[in-house]
């Protein structure tokens, strides 16, 4: 359902005067209140402010030279966005509105890009789907029965929807990722330190957490990159070699098994690779047999962690916020998660050394019913959640970069697989993307 133009036509039209900025952002935010009833995407929509910053945009006197000329951006709700509240998907949080933008959306809107408004996401972006007791369900605009992933869920389904044209997201164990496949897009989780944090942040779950962009292709990420890191070279995708690429559909969970739309997303993109004339095995990533439970402990402690910096009541949280900061805090008792003593970083490192790309699914399963877990405890929550995420917790761990790229689509529904690459390699991850975007079936 997505009608928009993409983030790099609409840059290009609002540069060259053939658009005003001020009528796309009235464009995204007519979609907006045509939309977001039903989809519930958006936490804050900033109209008036968008409309304003508009038309700043089509006075600047270098309008010519803006990256993102009049594209209308959506933010999730952990970034600090000047007129919003920071909510962080809590009742337990501030409602004031904010009055100062965190450097990520300071970059957005110095290269011409239009802050349509902030996206909801679950309490302290601990799920991988989108729904909250304080802010309701979040819907995937594909089919509105269906959960759009998260925790960037209401940043894909607002790209997805064409009720913006990029968006910002955080992923600490595949928040972008997870809404990216769910939602049909192209969602970038960058090396660990590539892009700053909300709020300054040096780190977030222990290092596990990175920014990075939700966009509909993989040339409008790039760009999205370019501008997050201000390196404007990174706009432009390279040209890829003979890349060596290697296949796996094995989780580091048994809980989960891939079910067979997912292994299908993997077939189809070895074929492709192939077609293209890259080389393709199957091969197995060296996983710990304790890794999952070596990230739970970085999740866990890194909730507990949230939910004392943020000075929140623990009361008015939800029920699996609130246990999950209790298991949190006996881990930092303890001391704290410490680094894996089978060194995980340096054995996928090692095992990179002959490999350019690794392809996996996403998740085991596609998305389930909007809303299923709303309000379930933690327990039931995380074995939920674990029989479908379970291939990207792995690269948080690593801190290596990893893309979402649709390859084709079953039964309506997208058909994505995760493109893992070493440490640095997301232009090289974007552009293998954007070729199997280009012959996906």
């Amino acid at each position: 359902m997505r009608k928009t133009l993409s983030a790099v036509e609409i840059a290009a039209n609002v540069r060259a005067g053939r658009v005003r900025a001020a009528d796309v952002a009235r464009a995204s935010l007519d979609r907006i209140a045509e939309l977001d009833g039903t989809l519930n995407a958006f936490q804050t929509v900033l109209a008036d402010q968008a409309i304003a910053d508009a038309q700043a945009v089509d006075a600047h006197p270098d309008r010519a030279n803006l990256p993102l000329a009049g594209v209308p951006v959506a933010v999730k709700d952990n970034f600090a966005v000047a007129g919003a509240p920071l909510r962080n998907g809590s009742a337990a949080t501030n409602g004031a509105p904010r009055t100062t933008d965190d450097l990520l959306v300071q970059r957005l809107r110095e290269a011409g890009a239009v802050i349509v408004g902030t996206t909801r996401m679950p309490e302290l972006a601990a799920w991988a789907f989108t729904s909250s007791t304080a802010f309701g369900v979040t819907r995937n605009p594909l089919d509105e029965r269906l959960d759009p992933g998260g925790s960037s869920g209401g940043s894909a389904v607002a790209v997805a929807s064409g009720m913006a044209a990029l968006a910002l997201g955080t992923d600490g164990g595949g928040s972008i990722r997870v809404p990216s496949a769910f939602c049909g897009l192209t969602g970038l989780k960058p090396t660990r330190g590539r892009l700053p944090l909300p709020g300054k942040a040096d780190e977030h779950w222990f290092g596990m957490t990175v920014s990075g962009p939700i966009a509909s292709n993989a040339t409008d990420a790039a760009l999205a990159l370019s501008v997050l890191a201000a390196e404007p070279g990174l706009a432009t995708l390279p040209a890829l070699g003979r890349l060596r690429i290697a296949t796996s559909t094995h989780a580091v969970t048994p809980l989960a098994l891939p079910d067979s739309p997912q292994r299908r997303a993997v077939e189809l993109a070895a074929k492709q690779f192939v077609a293209a004339g890259h080389s393709v095995d199957s091969k197995k990533p060296p996983y710990p047999m304790t890794l999952i439970q070596h990230w739970a402990r970085f999740w866990l402690a890194g909730i507990a962690q949230d939910v004392d910096d943020l000075g929140l009541d623990v009361s008015k949280l939800e029920s699996r916020t609130a246990e999950m900061a209790k298991q949190g805090r006996k881990i930092l008792r303890k001391g704290g998660p410490k680094p894996s003593s089978d060194t995980w970083r340096d054995r996928a490192l090692d095992w990179f050394r002959d490999i350019d790309v690794l392809v996996q699914p996403v998740t085991a399963k596609g998305p389930g019913p909007a809303g299923s877990l709303n309000g379930a405890g933690y327990w039931k929550t995380y074995l939920a959640s674990a029989r479908s995420i379970a291939y990207t917790q792995a690269w948080n761990l690593a801190g290596f970069p990893a893309v979402t790229a649709m390859v084709g689509e079953s039964n309506g529904l997208p058909l994505a697989v995760q493109l893992v690459g070493k440490p640095g390699s997301e232009s090289m991850l974007l552009a293998a993307a954007h070729e199997i975007e280009q012959t996906k079936s």
